[in-house]
């Protein structure tokens, strides 16, 4: 009886407290009337020791008290007297009257929003211990509550809210079936810009934003463990608006992920939601330029594939990125400039020299250049190519190439004809224009 009561002073307290000026009860304001003041001073008292001795129970009737008659005494009140109901509940075993408790933890919000302001903060905490009660009873009213609360706090919204709110969705579609397709994508577009905004952020303030990368595909898991997100999906739902408006960022970004995820990365649609992203993001993405140059490249747009790796450049944030990207330029130059692909691969060498793939590429620049650099005057000097492209497959560390480079070597009767001896070392002509080290292949 005495939890009913409780609960129903907090309701009258909540009808008749006053919401005309909001100080976010920041400043203590005591009763004037001196034996208010004094029953007001010793129930704060009272029930602050009682909860530092871990008696919610204890604390309960005096907090009570000072939320029904002092609800504008400081921001504080309710913030202790939302410790008192979450442990009261906590502990409750019997079920009416941890309800009750629970009410009454709502109630304490709602007075703290009503007389202190502060609606988007304050709401923030109530809907968290909602999650935390009521979230399998009451997911209804859960995803209303949690819906204006990412109204009100946008990307301010607490961390620990994000994920939930997706759960929130989930139960929703799945226990009353009452949320469209597009009312679903429409929340999450909106959770993951939030996301966004908070990736952002951190990075302006040169803080990790590992943490909220790893939620974003949290968040991607809950969606496509109740909604088939798969090809077909997205060109039935998402295709037709993308082909309205190219430029919408966030459908763009969608669509990237979703088909990336249902591998149908070969659709032309896939590539134009990436270039999409890449023209209309504010700061260019290197994996996404890198991505786009490569898929290009496979589909044999060398010329878009090259300009697209171009731009990727500059933004590789390591130098093992750097390196990669600048052997690809290297092997688009290769079909035309062998000289100009060698001066990539050693940048490439520059920026990573543990980097083997730059020694492989130039091992093959000079295996292919037999026949632009042979003076057919002797096969000595004319396989010292071989010899040099060897060196560089062993810097490779590729035994294959360099068993392969060696059975073009020139035989012991070649090098004798011209008085060459195994061992010396000989420079190699042409374009190549580097020292070898004379070797036979017998």
């Amino acid at each position: 009886m005495k939890t009913i009561i409780l609960s129903s002073a907090l309701f009258l307290a909540l009808f008749l407290s006053s919401s005309a000026s909001f100080a976010q009860c920041r400043e203590v304001k005591w009763p004037e009337d001196p034996v208010m003041k004094a029953k007001a001073e010793e129930s704060k008292v009272l029930y602050e020791d009682a909860l530092k001795a871990g008696h919610p129970k204890q604390a309960e009737a005096r907090l009570n008290w000072l939320l029904t008659n002092v609800p504008q005494f400081h921001s504080s009140l309710y913030i202790y007297g939302a410790e008192v109901f979450d442990k009261l509940a906590a502990q409750e075993k019997d079920p009416a009257r941890r309800n009750v408790y629970i009410d009454s933890l709502m109630i304490v919000y709602d007075l703290r929003i009503k007389n202190c302001g502060d609606e988007a903060n304050v709401l923030n905490r109530k809907a968290l211990s909602f999650l935390k009660y009521r979230i399998n009873d009451k997911p209804d009213e859960a995803l209303t509550l949690l819906d204006k609360v990412f109204e009100l706090n946008g990307s301010s919204v607490f961390d620990a809210t994000l994920l939930p709110y997706m759960q929130t969705i989930r139960l929703n579609a799945l226990k009353y079936k009452n949320l469209t397709d597009a009312q679903i994508l429409e929340r999450y577009d909106m959770l993951m810009g939030v996301v966004d905004a908070k990736i952002k952020m951190a990075q302006s303030k040169a803080q990790p934003a590992d943490k909220y990368k790893e939620i974003k595909d949290d968040i991607d898991a809950v969606l496509i463990s109740f909604i088939k997100v798969d090809c077909e999906f997205v060109k039935t739902n998402l295709e037709p608006k993308f082909k309205q408006d190219p430029n919408d960022l966030a459908l763009a970004k969608k669509i990237f992920s979703f088909m990336l995820q249902g591998k149908c990365t070969d659709d032309p649609l896939w590539l134009q939601a990436g270039e999409s992203i890449h023209k209309n993001s504010p700061e260019k993405d290197f994996g996404l330029a890198k991505n786009l140059g490569l898929k290009y490249y496979s589909n044999n747009n060398l010329t878009k594939a090259e300009a697209y790796l171009k731009e990727a450049l500059p933004l590789a944030p390591t130098a093992q990125d750097k390196a990669e990207v600048l052997i690809y330029l290297g092997q688009f130059e290769a079909k035309t400039d062998k000289s100009a692909a060698r001066a990539l691969f050693r940048q490439a060498l520059d920026a990573d020299p543990g980097n083997k793939d730059a020694y492989e590429k130039i091992g093959d620049l000079y295996y292919g250049s037999f026949d632009n650099c042979a003076k057919k005057v002797n096969q000595a000097d004319d396989r010292l190519v071989f010899l040099i492209a060897a060196d560089y497959y062993l810097r490779a560390g590729d035994g294959k190439k360099v068993a392969m480079a060696k059975e073009n070597f020139p035989s012991k009767e070649e090098i004798f004809l011209i008085d060459y001896r195994a061992g010396e070392t000989k420079n190699v002509g042409c374009w190549i224009n580097e020292s070898t080290t004379i070797r036979t292949r017998d």
